[in-house]
């Protein structure tokens, strides 16, 4: 069922089984498994999914190269809805753990917004990262190519630039680091600090004797037409030529919600078992949030395997109290 500010009192006295925090691959997938094991689930999502922006998903078996990443989160929000799950647009404020169940606070809508609390007893972490791309005067100069040959994965997208001439957008010297193993699929390679960051003379050096091309001025505009980009204009008026870029500038994680509770962390990722519970036994982190690799298959993996666990966990304590229960079409 969708909620809405209408129909939110109908949930005031309801305990979830399993809240999940964010609709990309990873939480839609643990909201499938959940209901297809007969527990109840809500899904809160910001409608921000990396995913959604991701043009084609090259790297998902089974679909055409072509699939952009909102068809993907279409079908799956579908599939979701079809088995009974409760969905509901809205941005997590906050997460306080009241012992035999966690309080879910929710704000919903940006103007004139209502605040709402859910109940559960078992909360998925899915709410993804955000990255950074390079910060211009007109940002939807940089929209307009993000997400098409502006990648920001290397492990998805470095067999879409063999052999061409890629800039990497970096926002330290550190993160100029990705060129080394982008030359396994292109030599031809372009980085570009947009004047953000000195880079040291030791480095220079060193990309030089790589046959790596260094641009430190700041960056105008990108240049390109039907969201393919071929170069950027610098303002001093020259201009580089590109065949594609890559954005080396880290990312946001969106977890926030969580800082409440005493949770353990690796740089900004969650730690997690093999089964994808954190330091918290009711607490699951899955897909970008969680230490390890950032791709839609793996997040997909992530949330079945992350709801196993809580079926797993709620069978041991509750036995067969669900048998017989009609299993939604």
């Amino acid at each position: 069922m969708k909620l809405n500010k209408r129909n939110l009192q109908e949930q005031n006295d309801h305990i979830y089984d399993a809240v999940v925090v964010g609709g990309g691959a990873g939480g839609l997938s643990a909201g499938i498994y959940l209901q297809r094991y007969l527990l109840n689930t809500l899904i809160i999502d910001k409608g921000k999914a990396r995913s959604l922006w991701m043009q084609e998903l090259h790297n998902y078996l089974g679909l055409p190269p072509d699939t952009p990443g909102r068809e993907l989160l279409k079908q799956g929000k579908e599939h979701y809805l079809s088995l009974n799950g409760d969905w509901l647009n809205a941005f997590v404020e906050d997460v306080t753990d009241a012992g035999d169940y966690f309080i879910v606070r929710v704000k919903i809508g940006r103007s004139n917004s209502v605040y709402h609390s859910f109940k559960t007893r078992y909360l998925v972490a899915a709410s993804g990262v955000i990255d950074h791309l390079p910060q211009l005067e007109n940002m939807q100069n940089v929209f307009d190519y993000a997400g098409y040959n502006l990648h920001v994965c290397l492990i998805c997208d470095g067999y879409e630039v063999v052999d061409q001439r890629v800039g990497i957008f970096g926002a330290s010297e550190a993160s100029l680091g990705v060129a080394e193993p982008l030359s396994w699929f292109t030599r031809d390679i372009v980085l570009l600090t947009n004047g953000q960051f000195e880079v040291s003379p030791e480095r220079k050096k060193s990309l030089a004797d790589q046959g790596f091309e260094l641009v430190e001025t700041p960056i105008k505009q990108f240049l390109g037409e039907n969201h393919q980009m071929t170069g950027v204009e610098l303002e001093n008026g020259s201009k580089v030529q590109l065949q594609a870029g890559l954005v080396s500038m880290g990312s946001r994680y969106h977890s926030d919600y969580l800082n409440g509770i005493d949770l353990d962390y690796k740089g900004g990722n969650l730690i997690t078992d093999d089964m994808l519970r954190t330091s918290h036994p009711r607490i699951f982190a899955i897909g970008d949030l969680k230490v390890g690799m950032n791709q839609v298959i793996v997040a997909a993996s992530d949330g079945a395997k992350a709801a196993t666990q809580i079926w797993r966990d709620i069978r041991r304590v509750e036995g067969s109290r669900r048998a017989g229960k009609a299993i939604a079409a």
